[in-house]
């Protein structure tokens, strides 16, 4: 699939990899901002979600960070950083971010 000027290739292993990165980057994210993990189906789709919103922050801002050689790290923190903003975001416009939380 062409977006862009990038080729996304959505086979199994990629797919795998998208998810591993949005459940370590969502569940972290979760524990900075609320103290603790959403589940691991929310935490990755804030993870997942968290990646696009970083990556299409640091394009916007002209960030270009990666440590060389360690691709999926790289990945992990633009999307834990994402990730962070958007659950900040959405604390800020539910209250106190009741509404994520799997327990009272």
């Amino acid at each position: 699939m062409l977006v862009g000027s990038v080729t996304l290739t959505l086979d199994p292993g990629t797919i795998l990899l998208w998810a591993f990165i949005g459940l370590v980057a969502g569940f972290l994210a979760s524990k900075v901002v609320t103290g603790r993990g959403k589940g691991v189906l929310a935490d990755i789709v804030v993870g997942i979600i968290g990646a696009l919103a970083g990556g299409f922050l640091a394009q916007m801002l002209s960030i270009n960070f990666s440590i060389p050689g360690h691709t999926t790290i790289t990945e992990i923190i633009i999307a834990f950083v994402g990730a962070v903003i958007l659950l900040v975001i959405v604390r800020l416009l539910t209250g106190n971010g009741r509404r994520w939380s799997h327990s009272h």
